[in-house]
């Protein structure tokens, strides 16, 4: 997958000049860059063009939810933005990017979190298991698609918001932290 692939695979679910397209492009573009700096900073051996497309590809599925905040006028609950674009990606033969989709949620999300809290997902764990998915996964708490998608939050702004979801998912963000920052 070459480096503008992403933006075919976009575009086809996106209209071109569209408000929705520019900040997830704008979005997933600082997702992108924090990715690799981080990737930088740890000396990381990953595959550098894989974690740009995935994390480029990382919210495709964001058009087909309710939130209209950010310019989405679907009906499915925001929730669902990951298993709905792992499922676009895997009809277009993209797995490993389809697995990065349906795991950066949150920290990560388990069975037990998912059917206890009664979120409209299958109860299985969307956790990130390869250093890829966990590397766009913390990435990706950086920024918001709300407010200024450019602005990166602070670590401790990010730790506040992880926690709002449970100890469980605080650590699961703090291991991340630690694993990317030794």
């Amino acid at each position: 997958m070459h480096c503008t692939m992403h933006y075919e695979l976009i575009t086809k679910y996106y209209e071109e000049g569209s408000a929705l397209l520019d900040l997830l492009l704008t979005h997933s573009e600082m997702v992108a860059r924090k990715a690799l700096a981080v990737a930088d900073a740890a000396r990381l051996d990953i595959d550098r063009d894989f974690v740009y497309n995935a994390a480029m590809l990382h919210d495709i599925g964001i058009f087909r939810c309710d939130a209209p905040g950010i310019y989405c006028h679907g009906v499915e609950p925001y929730i669902r933005h990951g298993v709905i674009g792992g499922e676009l990606l895997r009809q277009e033969g993209l797995e490993a990017y389809a697995r990065v989709c349906e795991r950066h949620t949150g920290s990560g999300l388990t069975a037990k979190e998912i059917a206890e809290t009664g979120m409209p997902l299958p109860h299985v764990d969307f956790l990130p298991e390869t250093l890829e998915e966990k590397l766009i996964c913390y990435a990706d708490k950086f920024y918001s698609k709300s407010g200024d998608p450019k602005e990166e939050k602070s670590l401790e702004r990010v730790r506040h918001s992880m926690s709002k979801f449970g100890p469980d998912s605080l650590a699961r963000f703090d291991a991340l932290h630690a694993l990317f920052n030794v």
